[in-house]
């Protein structure tokens, strides 16, 4: 990939270096494709990668492309206040994802399926069909396909056809049999898709396992459709819809009803983009653009097969010899095992780090809350939640048992509203306290307070985290979490939801939580403004920061200014990276890596050096503007010694990563760290490995 593309903005009286977010999106996703291609991971894993880069630049593009598309069409005065040109980051967006394209297609032609037919499974493509598939096909087509499948002919200056969000289709070029010098006709076959598995499974013969894509049977079979017709050809296509919801900003009226009447428009947006298998000829692909009425700009090149976020259900994925040995997670004793969870807590703080340990302390925390004479009340922000999910089962039940609970459930957050608006409804329904999202403002803090009535007195629990509290997610997704009745920080969490509650959010002044929309962002610049002064007082001074996300410009132009103070500053960025580390003159003390491995990289941790007081902090917050200006985001400092001397581990064990770090580099991004190292660290499984041994030293 070529290097980062970045040019200058003004924040405040400073210009700075600063690489788009889209841009910089599209080269965390090419991290992702990496994966795939890497030869010396299992078979699975490398398919389970591609999986993950569809999924991820599908939802690229039903959000932040059909944003782009938007911003173009505006006026030419509201352009003049744009930092970035949308027609500019448009054309970048389209000429970076062709060429991962013709990567990604790459890697499942010539390294995917003939690593597939070396473990003997074989995907089939119509021309190689044995006498007993082809049997198998036809039973195959008629009994299940064929009452699924309606063609749809295609008329020039006729109304143009409707295509499905998403739904994969084949265009078919016609030749009348009867009038060779017929001009030539075109339809469309909706692939059944949603309707059927998207891998058919084929007698497998001599241990060789056969598959045939969905795609392929419909190919093999289309002439059924067409009687009196020849097929010239047929290739793949889809339309993406725009996805957004467009409710962020609204500061009035019935929100949930709004975000109801959205979700019903969603499937039915303008289109964000028209995917289209790169063979096709010219003359089809033009006759699509004019009949679907879509733009140059709409136009997106993939291979043969499209939605290949489908590839997380390939067959056989269960063969554990072709996936990564599984790390079990590991039990947390001390409160898994606890006769009483509060006392445990009431002794010392708890951290848990999944999916490294189990979820189960989290759950156990609720249920035994659910069920404790001494729980009088429950207070939780509900952001995303599994839609079986024993931690809201057990809220019920404290409700049914006569406790005050109270869920304030976010449903703004994207694509899981229906679910959210889906438990709110059901919490309801049981007498439980819910409160739903405030218009124009994201509540994405995870905190949770339980209070407990000891001798009269009414003591504060309270869990805060970098996750959800959802128990799918939590087996890939990298997380901490907080047991805590430090005083100063479960008064603060006792506020925070009195502030959700009254829906007046005021200017309450935290003790130690860093709250967004009260002190987080002024926080921060104050920790990063101190490291400052102490360089050019000639001091150690020290940033390290582990995050999703880099884009806030304020934060980034202080960044700048501490490297070129001489802090030392370390970034560890999973995903949007705005910020270019390495630039003469301007951030040559920066240096900055991403994490690509078999969990999702979600945990936030920024620690200060600060005059050797080690301010340390973690919780939900990125640093993008959104989360430092437009959100509840919840930070909360780390007390506890052992516990920060364990994240301290973290944070070096990731920093010496020499197996799946990437370098972001203004010259070289995504380069794999080289160099001769002492012994190859992969950060995720040494975590493992690291509260293994912790474990077996404490049983």
């Amino acid at each position: 990939m070529p290097k980062i593309e970045y040019s200058y903005i003004k924040v405040g009286e400073n210009e700075i270096p600063y690489v788009h977010r889209d841009i910089s999106w599209l080269d965390f996703n090419f991290r992702v494709l990496q994966e795939a291609k890497n030869d010396q991971a299992p078979l699975f894993e490398r398919i389970k990668f591609l999986a993950i880069y569809s999924n991820n630049l599908d939802e690229f593009f039903r959000v932040r492309v059909a944003n782009n598309r938007n911003l173009i069409r505006v006026s030419k005065k509201t352009k003049r206040k744009l930092e970035f040109d949308p027609n500019k980051i448009q054309k970048q967006i389209i000429r970076i994802v062709n060429q991962q394209q013709v990567l990604f297609s790459s890697i499942f032609e010539s390294q995917i399926i003939p690593k597939c037919a070396e473990n003997n499974i074989f995907i089939v493509r119509p021309t190689d069909l044995k006498k007993n598939h082809i049997q198998y096909i036809d039973e195959y087509f008629n009994d299940y396909m064929l009452p699924l499948i309606q063609p749809i002919y295609l008329k020039e200056n006729k109304i143009k056809p409707f295509l499905n969000n998403r739904a994969l289709y084949l265009i078919v070029h016609l030749q009348d049999k009867e009038n060779s010098n017929a001009a030539p006709e075109y339809a469309l076959v909706r692939i059944p898709s949603i309707e059927l598995p998207r891998f058919i499974p084929l007698p497998s013969q001599n241990k060789k396992k056969y598959i045939m894509m969905l795609d392929d049977v419909v190919r093999s079979r289309i002439s059924y459709f067409f009687p009196g017709y020849h097929i010239v050809e047929s290739y793949s296509m889809k339309l993406s819809r725009d996805a957004e919801l467009y409710i962020d900003d609204e500061y009035s009226g019935n929100l949930i009803a709004k975000i109801k009447k959205n979700l019903n428009k969603r499937n039915v947006g303008p289109a964000s983009r028209l995917v289209y298998d790169r063979k096709m000829p010219k003359t089809m692909l033009n006759f699509m653009v004019q009949t679907l009425g879509v733009s140059d700009m709409d136009l997106f090149k993939e291979g043969r097969y499209h939605n290949n976020f489908d590839f997380f259900n390939f067959p056989f994925l269960a063969d554990s010899h072709l996936r990564n040995k599984p790390l079990k997670p590991l039990t947390y004793r001390k409160l898994e095992k606890a006769e009483n969870i509060f006392a445990e807590i009431k002794k010392k703080d708890h951290l848990i780090h999944v999916p490294y340990h189990t979820y189960k302390s989290v759950i156990k925390l609720f249920e035994d809350a659910a069920t404790d004479d001494k729980v009088t009340h429950i207070k939780v922000v509900q952001y995303r939640v599994a839609k079986e999910s024993k931690i809201m089962n057990a809220l019920i039940l404290a409700a049914e048992r006569g406790k005050h609970v109270s869920v304030f459930v976010e449903v703004k957050a994207r694509f899981d509203e229906a679910m959210n608006l889906q438990w709110g409804e059901r919490l309801l329904q049981h007498g439980i306290h819910v409160q739903y999202s405030f218009p124009g403002l994201k509540v994405h803090s995870k905190v949770a307070l339980i209070q407990r009535n000891e001798n009269q007195i009414a003591v504060n629990y309270c869990y805060l985290s970098t996750g959800n509290f959802h128990e799918k997610t939590v087996k890939i997704y990298s997380d901490i979490g907080l047991f805590t009745i430090h005083k100063q920080i479960t008064d603060d969490v006792v506020h925070l939801f009195k502030a959700l509650e009254i829906g007046n959010i005021k200017n309450y002044k935290f003790q130690k939580l860093l709250v967004g929309k009260f002190n987080l962002r002024a926080s921060l610049e104050r920790l990063i403004a101190f490291e400052i002064k102490q360089a050019k007082k000639g001091k150690k001074a020290e940033i390290f920061l582990k995050m999703n996300s880099l884009q806030d410009k304020r934060i980034i132009r202080m960044l700048y200014q501490a490297s070129q103070a001489q802090v030392r500053i370390r970034l560890i960025v999973r995903g949007i990276c705005c910020l270019i580390p390495g630039i003469k003159g301007v951030s040559d003390n920066i240096k900055a890596i991403s994490i690509v491995d078999r969990y999702l990289e979600h945990t936030r941790l920024y620690y200060f050096h600060h005059a050797g007081k080690q301010m340390l902090y973690s919780g939900s917050a990125d640093l993008m503007e959104r989360n430092l200006s437009r959100r509840i985001e919840t930070l909360f400092p780390i007390i506890d010694k052992g516990i920060k001397a364990e994240l301290r581990d973290f944070m070096d064990i990731q920093w010496n990563d020499n197996k799946k770090a990437r370098i972001i580099h203004a010259k070289k991004n995504n380069t794999f760290r080289a160099g001769k190292p002492v012994m190859n660290i992969q950060s995720q499984p040494e975590m493992y490995h690291y509260y293994k041994r912790k474990e077996v030293k404490h049983k």
